[in-house]
């Protein structure tokens, strides 16, 4: 079977395009309607309440998710012309496209799963049955009707099974530049990481200072920095696709350049000239391993609630508190700190942000600082670095360390690190859900059942299509947040959907490819265990779906005012 037989001929190769760019012309104006109607829900006085947003949670996330399926389309449908012009609009391309998009339209208009079990529908948003079909226009339903076909899905597997070795089923839409930087990092995964992910998985173990060496060699802590600091100068494209392949082969290696990006993000936006000079090369060699300390207990995402004084005595503040589920920090060189230094401002105004030097520690002996201790806190997952709780009582950092040298601006600061450290996360997520991929894969094609293997049967191969297609859905939405970031425009509403999206695509791959393993997807010895705990996290972090729902649902009822 090819796309020429089962559409009738090789003009059928020329309908994605037209009919891709009709389904997202009315699906933005499902968006607008459901804005309108969510709007009216959640405003006093013609402005937006927080009270209100907060009581009407369904509606609102709701919107949320229909922005991101609306914006995942949009990229996916660019993906598909930009591929068109350069002739490498292939089989596998276009099938992808097609089934993403019967799939998801869909979704839209039966229900948008916001996760297993919470389903979000038009109703859900104040739109009525017959207003909802007044934007099913001709092209959604043919996409609908010849996508979710089971010999488009079958062929679209029986491709992805002749590209087994490739470093992606189906063009990444990235010029060759950043191909060859995925195929760097690919190497560098295959040779040092995936070997014994594992194993340092399973034993609870941290990733050796070996790799992490290795890592800062191929220049993994400074791609974003400035050449004049000794980084490589790159963009949040470069970051997205180490990060995605670093990632495939275990999250933790992958998240390892997330402290140092989210630390030389916050000094190159909010540092001193000195601040820039001392510490920039130093994370960009790494020389230097910094650790974000943010969290507070009974605080998680609520900033403006936290708890942790620095107290002002001469040259010097003394830091009192408790932060907790701080990754790396034992073997971290500098803290990323955020502390309140006026407790007589509410809210966010009076945070500041710290550059707080420490030595590094040991298992038996983590924290060799005076006014500082802490505890592991042991995780299912997202292991390699280690999870902690600290408590600080007057430990010391220096006043030239203040982030910028005035108090007052870490939560200005912060914020400004919030795209790309989204954007890093949703690749993560698509790192992981490729390595799901790649294991249920596998796994469908070695396991041999009833006489023939897995991958046989359709909802073993339905699962694989889906798996490739969201994935690919995802990553469009990823690299476009990057590239607008790169370009120098705001983008906190695409790196958080990115964000929202890949990380329900990652659980979802690994959930089903477990579910391809059977019996044995539950054993510790096999991979995907390890896989399915790493995913669940991503959930959780940089911002909890709900959260993040929440955040974007705001923007959007702003945009589409």
């Amino acid at each position: 079977m090819s796309l020429a037989s089962e559409f009738g001929g090789d003009a059928a190769r020329e309908a994605p395009v037209t009919l891709t760019g009709a389904a997202v012309a009315a699906l933005d104006g499902l968006l607008d309607a459901a804005a309108s109607k969510v709007r009216a829900r959640v405003s006093e006085d013609g402005r937006i309440s927080p009270a209100l947003m907060e009581r009407e949670q369904r509606a609102t996330h709701g919107l949320a998710w229909l922005a991101t399926y609306v914006a995942a389309l949009k990229q996916l449908d660019a993906y598909a012309r930009r591929l068109g012009e350069a002739g490498g609009f292939g089989e596998t391309e276009e099938l992808i496209v097609r089934v993403v998009f019967a799939e998801y339209l869909a979704q839209v208009f039966g229900g948008i799963p916001m996760n297993q079990g919470e389903f979000v529908r038009p109703a859900d948003m104040g739109i009525s049955a017959g207003e909802a079909g007044s934007f099913r226009v001709p092209a959604i339903e043919t996409l609908i009707e010849e996508g979710n076909r089971p010999t488009l899905r079958a062929r679209l597997v029986e491709l992805i099974r002749q590209q087994e070795g490739n470093s992606l089923f189906g063009a990444s839409g990235l010029d060759e530049t950043y191909e060859q930087v995925r195929e760097e990092m690919r190497r560098f995964a295959a040779d040092k990481v995936s070997p014994h992910a594992h194993e340092w998985h399973l034993e609870n173990a941290y990733i050796p200072l070996e790799v992490i060496g290795q890592m800062a060699e191929l220049g993994v802590f400074g791609l974003t920095i400035p050449e004049e600091f000794g980084g490589l100068g790159l963009g949040k494209e470069s970051m997205c696709v180490v990060s995605e392949e670093l990632s495939r082969a275990y999250i933790g290696v992958g998240s390892l350049g997330t402290r140092s990006e989210i630390a030389a993000e916050l000094i190159l936006c909010g540092g001193t000239d000195a601040q820039k000079a001392k510490w920039l090369p130093e994370i960009a060699s790494g020389s230097v391993l910094p650790t974000a300390v943010f969290t507070e207990p009974n605080t998680g995402s609520d900033l403006a609630s936290l708890k942790t004084r620095a107290v002002r005595e001469g040259d010097t503040w003394k830091i009192y508190g408790n932060k907790t589920w701080i990754t790396h920090p034992v073997r971290a060189d500098v803290m990323t700190l955020l502390a309140r230094t006026d407790p007589s401002e509410p809210g966010y105004k009076g945070l500041s942000m710290f550059l707080a030097e420490k030595p590094r520690g040991t298992d038996g002996d983590p924290f060799p600082a005076a006014g500082m201790s802490g505890g592991e806190i042991e995780v299912l997952g997202y292991r390699g670095m280690k999870e902690y709780e600290i408590a600080f009582d007057g430990f010391e950092v220096a006043h030239e360390n203040l982030l910028g040298g005035v108090p007052g601006q870490g939560f200005k600061q912060l914020m400004q690190t919030f795209e790309g450290a989204r954007i890093q996360t949703a690749a993560r997520a698509l790192g992981v859900a490729q390595a799901a991929l790649d294991l249920g894969l596998r796994y469908a094609q070695e396991r041999i059942q009833f006489g023939k293997p897995l991958i046989a049967f359709p909802r073993v191969s339905d699962k694989l299509a889906m798996m490739a297609g969201e994935l690919m859905a995802a990553r469009q939405l990823t690299y476009f947040s990057a590239w607008e970031k790169d370009s120098g425009r705001r983008c906190d509403l695409e790196a958080g959907m990115a964000k929202l999206l890949g990380a329900r695509v990652a659980w979802a791959a690994a959930d089903n490819a477990l579910q391809i393993h059977g019996g044995n997807g539950f054993a510790l010895e096999y991979q995907i265990s390890r896989v399915l705990c790493d995913a669940r996290i991503l959930n959780i972090f940089e911002g909890a779906a709900e959260i993040q729902a929440q955040v974007i649902a705001r923007r959007v009822l702003e945009d589409r005012g």
